[in-house]
């Protein structure tokens, strides 16, 4: 009586990919596990495509949840999805730069009534806290406006850094 031959490249390919346990594979194929793992040592065999093939799972369980919504005969196409995410970006993006406009423009309000604040002992720590508030809030405002304008860079955002810590040092010294 002979024996069947194992089909060693299906088995590869299910160990490979990840999926199933080595005992699963082993009694799909009628083998043991320790031949399995024998032979994937022996090989050189890597279950490295487990992570790629558990995102490729949730990648096509997430396009079938987005693309029908259960009412809808047609399925929606990837460009579909990526208009309807781009116009939902799009929107967050400029409700962001409208509230940082208002807030440039109270920015600089504040920056008026201290330029034109007379300072004396009397008013001197209320003027250091309404400057560092105004300071404050202006690197908020830069930063905020260099993430929503999309200008941030590495060396931006240093000359944002920069400028902070110099007006931490700056408001030390007063």
């Amino acid at each position: 009586m002979t024996t069947k031959q194992p089909d060693w490249e299906a088995i590869e390919r299910a160990y490979r990919a990840g999926s199933l346990s080595v005992r699963a594979i082993a009694d799909q194929h009628s083998l043991t596990d320790g031949a399995i793992r024998k032979r994937a040592k022996k090989e050189g065999w890597a279950r490295d495509l487990t992570v790629k093939v558990q995102q490729a799972t949730k990648d096509k369980l997430v396009r079938a949840e987005v693309r029908t919504d259960g009412t809808q005969d047609a399925v929606r196409t990837d460009d579909d999805i990526i208009e309807e995410a781009s116009d939902a970006a799009a929107s967050v993006v400029l409700s962001h730069r409208t509230g940082l406009a208002k807030w440039r423009t109270i920015a600089e309000k504040l920056c008026t009534a201290l330029d034109d604040m007379d300072v004396v002992d009397e008013n001197l720590g209320d003027f250091s806290r309404a400057l560092n508030a105004g300071v404050d809030a202006q690197l908020k405002l830069i930063k905020g406006e260099r993430q929503a304008y999309n200008l941030d860079t590495d060396e931006g955002s240093k000359t944002v850094n920069d400028l902070s810590e110099l007006m931490d040092e700056l408001s030390k010294e007063a």
